[in-house]
């Protein structure tokens, strides 16, 4: 699925457990520039992990994003993940044509979790090496039926999806253009969400492989709002910083601590599950995005944890826009939970 020749601009829609993101870049010679931005939190249950509950809250929560951010948006780029999605890289002999796609649909048959007839698959060719004639090859395969609940929701709120990306692809995206990537150093993007943390690896300054981990902010958020017996709306404002002179900072940071454990022990497993498949010795750099970069003492928390080197993603580095596009909101503080929206809206229109 395509934008027409003629597309200056392309639209990221977001659809988060706890929020719903979206963003239009215009597509410039010199790169690109937000035509429009906006952020609307969900009912705390209104997603919960792949499952929407409240279809209408979230089908209200989109159209009204949509209103109040640009009401002419109608084809927008989506993304998917979770359980209901698989990404793999793998390396095969060097085939083109037909003979290409049937060696990959046998080596989706293998690694699939599930019934290969019930999956819509799409591949790209990272790298060929002619001296030994092999190829490395990205697969995304999506279950036909969590992919068309998707479709069929945001074609509910009056919207195209005219694009389906996947949230690691996307984080990779926006990392790429914003980023010089250094092939020396072995980097994973770890976008922490609120039930699922996409954690993307970067390997010789090629994208590597995916892994998500089924643990976000929602145990801190229910943490908090347990600890000082909080509402929905000043529980968010808490995982956000937002209520410093309210809020005992020692006692929030222990709370957030100690509702970190399946988080960080998580990241832990797929660092290491990625060192001993990819044979590398250690990773370098983390990129933290998302929600989870936002909430007060968790980066450092990672970092000293990990004992990894980290920073927080900046989508917009390289990414022109007008400071009085995003109202009440402030650009650099927010931007780390714009990754997936950006990257998506930084898809390349033919």
């Amino acid at each position: 699925m395509l934008f027409s020749r003629g597309s200056k601009s392309s639209v990221g829609l977001d659809i988060g457990a706890n929020s719903i993101k979206i963003v239009k870049l215009d597509h410039t010679k010199s790169g690109y520039s937000v035509a429009a931005i906006g952020i609307r939190e969900l009912p705390p249950e209104a997603i919960v992990a792949d499952e929407i509950r409240d279809r209408e809250a979230v089908i209200f929560n989109i159209q009204s994003l949509i209103d109040q951010t640009d009401p002419r948006i109608k084809e927008v780029v989506i993304s998917i993940s979770g359980h209901g999605i698989m990404t793999d890289r793998f390396t095969i002999d060097k085939k083109t044509g037909a003979e290409a796609e049937q060696a990959i649909l046998f080596e989706t048959e293998q690694r699939a979790p599930f019934d290969v007839d019930d999956v819509s698959l799409d591949y790209h060719i990272i790298k060929v090496d002619e001296d030994i004639n092999k190829m490395d090859v990205l697969l995304v395969a999506a279950r036909k039926e969590f992919l068309q609940s998707q479709l069929e929701l945001v074609e509910d709120c009056g919207l195209k999806p005219v694009i389906v990306d996947d949230d690691a692809l996307a984080i990779y995206n926006a990392y790429e253009n914003n980023y010089e990537i250094d092939p020396s150093k072995v980097t994973a993007l770890v976008n922490i969400g609120h039930d699922v943390t996409n954690v993307t690896y970067l390997v010789e300054g090629l994208y590597h492989s995916t892994r998500d981990v089924s643990a976000g902010t929602r145990d801190i958020y229910n943490a908090i709002q347990k600890e000082f017996r909080l509402n929905p709306e000043l529980t968010s404002k808490a995982i956000k910083g937002e209520m410093q002179d309210s809020v005992d900072q020692d006692m929030l940071k222990a709370t957030i601590v100690s509702a970190t454990d399946e988080l960080i022990s998580g990241v832990e497993l797929a660092f290491s599950y990625f060192k001993s498949q990819s044979k590398v010795d250690g990773i370098d750099w983390i990129v933290l995005s998302g929600g989870g970069s936002l909430v007060p003492y968790l980066p450092e928390l990672i970092q000293s944890k990990l004992n990894i080197p980290l920073e927080i993603a900046n989508p917009l580095r390289r990414v022109d826009y007008d400071p009085e596009l995003f109202q009440y909101l402030q650009p650099e503080k927010i931007a780390p939970l714009l990754t997936v929206p950006i990257g998506l809206a930084m898809r390349k229109v033919r």
